[in-house]
């Protein structure tokens, strides 16, 4: 039997993996290649229980990690994006800028989906590739620069590890 040309490739796309589509309330913008925004691939995830969170803050010590009420009453800008885990294949985040410029993202692993950090049981990351540790993280180990496009950067998920802090899994 022959198909005519439209289904051969529409099978033919079907069978071959597809390319890592963004998640979260923000993945129109980099699935479009809409920008300015940063496309995120997060490895080393512990299950796929919970959901994610990415935040993104001003690049500055005095802002970074700072209470996200705080930020926006003092007129900062801050954003925040969740998702659910997909249960299978590549995890890749999206999170928009309001401008090119320099940012801070954080990325957690909300495990037991409560929206309330848990040392003992959540994950965090960085795009640095330093381990996390006992510390709190610096903000060098967060730092990402955003074009007008859509930027990618990987994140490598960390959680409590005995006595040493965070790390990753691997």
């Amino acid at each position: 039997m022959k198909l005519p040309l439209t289904l051969l490739g529409a099978a033919l796309l079907a069978a071959s993996p597809a390319a890592a589509q963004s998640i979260g309330s923000d993945a129109a913008a980099c699935n479009a290649n809409q920008g300015p925004a940063i496309r995120v691939n997060v490895v080393g995830l512990k299950d796929r229980t919970g959901r994610l969170k990415l935040e993104l803050y001003p690049a500055n010590d005095d802002d970074f990690l700072k209470d996200d009420r705080d930020l926006r009453k003092e007129g900062k800008f801050f954003r925040r994006v969740w998702a659910t885990m997909p249960q299978s294949g590549a995890v890749q985040l999206c999170i928009r800028a309001p401008s090119p410029g320099r940012y801070a993202l954080l990325f957690t692993h909300d495990r037991d989906g409560r929206n309330k950090f848990n040392f003992m049981r959540d994950g965090a990351g960085f795009p640095g590739p330093a381990k996390l540790g006992r510390a709190r993280p610096k903000l060098a180990q967060a730092i990402v620069t955003v074009p007008a496009g859509v930027t990618t950067t990987t994140v490598r998920a960390q959680y409590l590890r005995g006595l040493g802090g965070f790390a990753p899994l691997d």
